[in-house]
């Protein structure tokens, strides 16, 4: 019976030690999943602030997007306003390069006109002035025979 009894306190130290053994390792687990649940709620939190963040970049994308498209198609509304304007001012300019070669042509017609007219002047002038020469010549004459026929009285005269 002692022998049974030391057998069996033996058995229950054992168990005893072993149940200490597990209740410690039940403790450090307990503590390890208490330790594990913070650091996933830690994370949890975590993810949760880093998806806020994408999504409020995401919004702020798509602002931005949306600002560039309108920006884009502004852009395009007002390049295809000039590319218009371009082709008016290239019209006006062909229509001013014409108006411009017609008016060069008028021009020259009007120019031509008048060296025709200066040189029909010239060539009237050039006979005015030598009739007027002529008429000088003849006047002169006419001056000298006067005079002559003054110093014939003015002799006569003298002689009489």
């Amino acid at each position: 019976l002692k022998e049974e009894n030391a057998s069996l306190r033996s058995k229950i130290n054992k168990l005893q030690i072993f149940s200490e053994t597990q209740a410690d390792k039940v403790r450090k687990l307990e503590k390890k999943l208490e330790e594990n649940k913070i650091k996933e709620e830690k994370e949890a939190q975590d993810l949760e602030a880093m998806v806020q963040h994408v999504e409020q970049n995401l919004q702020l994308m798509t602002k931005r997007a949306v600002k560039a498209e309108t920006s884009a198609t502004k852009l395009k509304q007002e390049n295809a306003l000039l590319q218009v304007q371009l082709e008016n001012y290239k019209a006006e300019n062909e229509a001013l390069r014409l108006g411009q070669r017609a008016s060069l042509a008028a021009v020259r017609h009007n120019a031509d006109a008048a060296v025709r007219n200066l040189l029909a002047v010239v060539a009237n002038s050039r006979s005015s002035i030598q009739q007027l020469i002529s008429g000088a010549e003849s006047l002169q004459l006419v001056a000298d025979l006067l005079k002559s026929i003054d110093r014939i009285s003015e002799t006569s005269e003298d002689g009489q």
